[in-house]
């Protein structure tokens, strides 16, 4: 059995907590968190919640701790603090951030003799994955990558950071003729703000300054200042009634040619009812490829493209032939 600690308790822990309860050589050790223990409640019955300063000895028995935090903050800081500690996993979704916040963790981890894997979860992760195959399938064409439209997690979460912000939902959103001449075969060269839009829905703080709340949102650097965003404040019952889900998904394409010139094109395609349940199905098969990196003594920093994919799965190497090859 693989041992998993979540450290945060939000959409994403809770997803975590429900993923591992999908897999049967994965147990639930423990939930830490910043509040108060005693606030909060989870599903599994017999697991303890734990305040996340009790990690800071090192000692907690775990084999995993998937850290369940958002990109804009919480990841950069503690990443890398608890991987010198344990071997962690996060789902860390700032692209442009990705090479120094590898390079962090990859320190940290080497500096404990652990194993880290960063920016796990289907875009960056899958996605990252299908960019990759592609690319070495079809070398001569372009990439091309959609998401939405949905819920973004990463850029909820960094709106709500803002001064002045109670609550939001942020949805990006796929400019349909973008998509589609990228589906003709055309190759077009399409700049960031021609492929997506940003549609923001936020709540307000009693007293908070919209004009300034929305200049932040909208200038906000590897968020929204490359896109067309579009911030609508409206009221906490508005963003309950009218924003409860959390759908997402999105496509990866690559169009190109073959070396005698017939057109290609692949695309990969995710449509989800829940992102961060999603996300969270990801992180724990991931987490089971640490476990057992982890045993064969592998340290530092991971990504995606470093794991073999049968390291994902809870069947041996036999049953992947037989049925899966």
């Amino acid at each position: 059995m693989t041992r998993i600690g979540i450290l945060g308790y939000g959409n994403l822990g809770r997803g975590v907590e429900l993923a591992v309860r999908q897999n049967a050589d994965m147990e639930l050790a423990a939930v830490y968190t910043r509040r108060d223990p005693a606030s909060v409640s989870i599903a599994t019955e017999g697991v303890p919640v734990k305040l996340a300063t009790d990690l800071d000895a090192g000692t907690e028995p775990i084999d995993v701790l998937i850290i369940a935090g958002g990109s804009a903050t919480d990841l950069p800081e503690l990443t890398p603090k608890y991987a010198k500690l344990y071997n962690v996993i996060d789902s860390f979704d700032t692209h442009a951030n990705i090479p120094t916040h590898f390079a962090n963790v990859d320190a940290a981890a080497r500096e404990g003799g652990k194993l880290g894997l960063i920016s796990c979860g289907w875009d960056p992760g899958l996605f990252s994955l299908n960019r990759l195959y592609a690319n070495c399938m079809l070398p001569e064409g372009a990439d091309y990558t959609f998401w939405g439209k949905g819920i973004s997690q990463g850029h909820s979460d960094a709106i709500r950071r803002i001064e002045g912000v109670a609550d939001a939902k942020q949805y990006t959103i796929p400019v349909q003729a973008a998509l589609d001449a990228v589906r003709s075969g055309n190759n077009p060269e399409l700049t960031t703000r021609e492929k997506h839009t940003r549609e923001c829905w936020v709540v307000l703080e009693d007293g908070a300054d919209a004009a300034a709340v929305e200049k932040q949102i909208v200038e906000m650097p590897n968020y929204f200042a490359d896109y067309d965003t579009v911030v609508n404040f409206i009221s906490q019952e508005e963003l309950d009634r009218d924003h409860a889900g959390l759908p997402h998904g999105g496509f990866v394409l690559r169009t190109g040619t073959s070396a005698s010139g017939s057109p290609m094109k692949i695309e990969y395609s995710l449509e989800l009812g829940s992102n961060p349940e999603f996300t969270s199905s990801v992180l724990v098969a991931y987490a089971r490829a640490v476990a057992r990196l982890a045993e064969e003594g592998a340290m530092g920093c991971k990504t995606v493209f470093d794991i073999a994919p049968a390291y994902l799965a809870p069947q041996d190497a036999d049953f992947l032939r037989a049925h899966m090859l």
